[in-house]
């Protein structure tokens, strides 16, 4: 069975956002730009996932992408780019070329 590296993720990542953040908009659109699928997560209002976000990333601020081990906390896309340069094999499971920027 022959599988791209985008359908190899082990499981989706996960975007934690607060309705109405700008940059979680703009994290939305980047990642719809790229075909990225994700588990959206809404913290707000929501004292389970607030603590799951804080578990996760040891902090409460939004956009925070979680992807297996790799966690980019309250981001803009430009420094999400940053991160996911020192992880290539990341950037290829995620199917973000890096021309793409």
């Amino acid at each position: 069975m022959n599988l791209t590296l985008t359908n190899a993720m082990k499981k989706k990542p996960i975007l934690y956002v607060k309705d109405g953040c700008p940059w979680c908009e703009e994290a939305l659109s980047f990642f719809s730009q790229h075909g990225v699928p994700l588990d959206i997560r809404d913290v707000r209002g929501n004292k389970k996932l607030m603590e799951e976000l804080i578990e996760v990333s040891e902090q409460s601020k939004v956009p925070t992408f979680a992807y297996d081990d790799f966690i980019v906390a309250d981001f803009s896309i430009n420094e999400f780019l940053d991160e996911l340069d020192q992880v290539p094999e990341v950037r290829l499971e995620l199917g973000i070329g890096e021309d793409e920027d």
